[in-house]
């Protein structure tokens, strides 16, 4: 197997790259940021990528978000993702990409032996799906519950929507812009897939929301 590998910890990168060698896989590259993992599929076409959540320029969330451009281009190619924690905003849509095919996300304290891991990637090459168990039970939470999907911003914003304030009311409460307390409420509106009405509307099915 040709396989990718991004991660921005260089021991840890070669310590994969290392592992994968000795069971006989490929390691075509390996990189440390989310643009050069793009770059990197594209100019070697790999049969897997094995990739951090955490890289290099934000250290946010960069390595997921490649990985979903990734398998917008190709919902073949085959994503291992390796993260410390559960990155919930875009891991649910990347476990849904290509039917959920050829994809695994794995917490790194909780693999237990090398040959594990090794086998988790073989079976996402192949086309199956893993994910660690505790990945599944904070989505179907999020799931349950749409406030769980609300950066701790977000939530503050609602609470004040909540108490009847306006926007400029909430922008001097919380020492920012109108302009992004309209932000904030747009995604708010958009996580808690409210329908596309009047704002009016949507502020009163948001509170609602949020008062349940």
């Amino acid at each position: 197997m040709r396989v990718v590998i991004a991660e921005d910890a260089v021991l840890l990168r070669e310590g994969l790259a290392g592992l994968l060698e000795r069971f006989g896989h490929s390691v075509v590259a390996q990189v440390g940021d989310a643009p050069a993992l793009v770059a990197a599929v594209g100019e070697h076409r790999p049969d897997a990528v094995v990739t951090d959540v955490r890289m290099p320029p934000g250290f946010a969330d960069e390595g997921l978000r490649a990985a979903l451009e990734l398998r917008a281009r190709d919902p073949h190619l085959a994503v291992l993702v390796l993260s410390q924690y559960v990155e919930q905003t875009y891991a649910a849509e990347l476990l849904e990409s290509g039917d959920g095919a050829g994809i695994g996300y794995l917490l790194k304290d909780r693999i237990g032996d090398v040959r594990e891991f090794v086998e988790a990637l073989d079976r996402v090459a192949g086309g199956g799906t893993v994910v660690d168990p505790e990945v599944v039970r904070q989505l179907l939470r999020r799931r349950r519950d749409p406030l769980a999907r609300l950066t701790p911003r977000e939530q503050q914003v609602l609470g004040l929507i909540a108490e009847g304030r306006t926007n400029a009311s909430i922008a001097r409460e919380l020492f920012v812009t109108e302009a992004a307390v309209a932000k904030h409420i747009a995604n708010i509106f958009a996580k808690l897939d409210l329908p596309p009405e009047s704002d009016g509307h949507r502020r009163v099915l948001a509170v609602l929301a949020y008062l349940r």
